[in-house]
Formats: structure tokens, C-alpha cells, sequence
């Protein structure tokens, strides 16, 4: 029997669109640790399509249309990010900003329970990693928003 979705794959997978695809998808494998899963050329030599694993989590990605800029060329920011769980933040923090990751958030511990930090990509994509350090009930987490916001 068929199965729905294919073995490897999940129900929402993140597609990203890329100016280079074959640049993205190697900074992607360099400073972030995806590894290539697989790769479809364009007419162009260019990537179609492509699909990174990240610890059993596949991203998509392609190559943006003519008429489509990416975040850095259009000089706006990215509407939305991708975020991922890393066993260690902070040796990922420091291979992403050795590779040359725009780093946008240095590590931080969060009142959430997670240790995270933010990056760009060459073309402007923002991503944001993550290490669970410590479990927070949702009430203990409401009051530290709370005195976050207080004036």
C-alpha cells in the first residue's frame, strides 16, 4: 500500500526559493550542517528542486523565478524563518558565524526554556536554532513574559 506522505517525508515541510540554489545549498551543508538528500537541475544548470536533511528533517528549496527577488536583493525582510532544534547551540553558533552567517541574535538563554540564537543566509533568510535547556511550566512561563513587558 501506498503511504501517504512517503516514508522520509512529513506533513509540512518548508520549501525555500532561493537566487542560487546551488550557493544556498552550499552554505546550507557548511555553515548549518544539512546534508544534500538530493538535487533536480533546471534547464538553466540551476536547481529546480532540491531536498536537505537536517537530523531526519527534510527542507525543499528551488530556484526563484525571474520576477521574484530574495530577501537581500529585494531589500526586505524575510516575512517568516525557519526554526531548529540543535543538540549543541552554542558549537552551532560557531560554525555558522565561522562559514559567515550574518548573525543577527547571539545566543541567549530564553524565559521559554530554550537557549537560541538567530542567523541570516548569504541571500537573507533568517533562521533561528535552538537547545532546550530547561523544562518550563506554562505558568511560570506567562509570568516571566509578564516582567518582560512590564514598563
Amino acid at each position: 500500500m501506498t503511504q501517504n506522505p512517503p516514508e522520509g517525508y512529513s506533513r509540512i515541510t518548508p520549501y525555500l526559493l532561493y537566487e542560487d540554489g546551488a550557493a544556498a545549498i552550499d552554505f546550507l551543508t557548511r555553515a548549518f550542517g544539512f546534508t544534500e538528500r538530493m538535487r533536480m537541475p533546471n534547464e538553466q544548470g540551476g536547481v529546480a528542486h532540491a531536498e536537505l536533511e537536517f537530523e531526519r528533517e527534510l527542507l525543499m528549496l528551488g530556484t526563484l523565478g525571474d520576477n521574484l527577488k530574495s530577501p537581500k536583493t529585494s531589500g526586505v525582510d524575510s516575512l517568516a524563518f525557519v526554526h531548529l532544534y540543535v543538540d549543541d547551540v552554542d558549537a552551532h553558533f560557531a560554525r555558522a558565524k565561522e562559514a559567515g552567517a550574518e548573525i543577527i541574535r547571539e545566543p541567549e538563554d530564553q524565559f521559554y526554556g530554550d537557549r537560541t540564537y538567530g542567523a541570516k543566509d548569504p541571500e537573507g533568510m533568517s533562521w533561528y536554532f535552538a537547545q532546550h535547556v530547561r523544562d518550563v511550566s506554562p505558568e511560570e512561563m506567562s509570568a516571566a513574559m509578564a516582567e518582560s513587558s512590564a514598563p
